[in-house]
Formats: C-alpha cells, sequence, structure tokens
C-alpha cells in the first residue's frame, strides 16, 4: 500500500491488548481501526461523536494483513485514507505503523456504507460528505462502479 496518508491517530496500546504471546492481540487492530476512523471522521467535521445512530455509517467489509507483532510499550499510530466515494459507500485504506521506525504492522481495506440507523436502511452517501472527503483526499466526489 503505497497511499500518502493525510491524517495519523496515535494509539496507546493497553495491557488489556496483548494475548498470551505477549503482542496485540489480532481482534485489537480492528478496535484501533475504528478508533482512528472515527476521530478521522471527527476531524473532518463529519461526526460529532455524540450519538451514533447519527453516524451514518456501517461496515460492510474489512481485510486486514498483519504484517508484524505490537508489543505493549511500542509507539503506534493509524493512517486513514478514503480513496473511493461510490453512490452509497466508500472505501477506506489504513496502515498501522511505528512511526519512529517506520515499520508497518498491519494494513487494511474497509468498505463502509452510508445507513440510517433509525430506518435501518442503506441510502446514498451524503452530499456534504462526498464534498469534504473528497476536499480533504484529493478524489473524485463520485466514482465508477
Amino acid at each position: 500500500m503505497s497511499e500518502a496518508f493525510r491524517f495519523y491517530y496515535p494509539i496507546q496500546v493497553r495491557y488489556g491488548d496483548l494475548d498470551p504471546q505477549w503482542h496485540v492481540n489480532n481482534a485489537r487492530f480492528l478496535t484501533y481501526l475504528e478508533q482512528a476512523r472515527l476521530a478521522y471522521l471527527i476531524q473532518l467535521g463529519l461526526f460529532d461523536g455524540h450519538s451514533f445512530l447519527d453516524l451514518g455509517l456501517i461496515v460492510a467489509d474489512i481485510h486486514i494483513a498483519y504484517r508484524a507483532p505490537i508489543a505493549l510499550l511500542e509507539e503506534l499510530r493509524v493512517g486513514v485514507k478514503t480513496v473511493r466515494l461510490g453512490q452509497k459507500s466508500l472505501k477506506m485504506v489504513y496502515v498501522v505503523e511505528n512511526p519512529s521506525t517506520g515499520q508497518v504492522k498491519a494494513q487494511a481495506e474497509v468498505v463502509m456504507v452510508a445507513y440510517d440507523y433509525h430506518r435501518r436502511v442503506s441510502v446514498p452517501l451524503d452530499q456534504r460528505w462526498r464534498e469534504t472527503i473528497a476536499a480533504f483526499e484529493g478524489i473524485p466526489e463520485y466514482a465508477e462502479g
């Protein structure tokens, strides 16, 4: 993944994140991605962090490639980038890395679907979200497919 990331979120590795082998458990990587995704949306002004029913996105598909273990006291950050805006979805890529060494710990791709939690249906991606993300990432507001 050779994406240039404009957003990074620092992660504090907690003792409870570790498994019996004393490295971060694979399931915790999903939590790290989620934390970074919420911080990204908050920074862009697309989510106020108050009501998850108003978030407007739901996870549809996740792929994670684990590259190296993460230790308890290791410095860590997650890069987040939206690479595609569809009619009802967006595709985000992530890198989990040690910022001091540059070592990549994991890479991920996540497809998020625009979702109305009150009605429990997928909806078109909000135009304000589309414009804000496209401007921040330097990508087209609409993608084919």
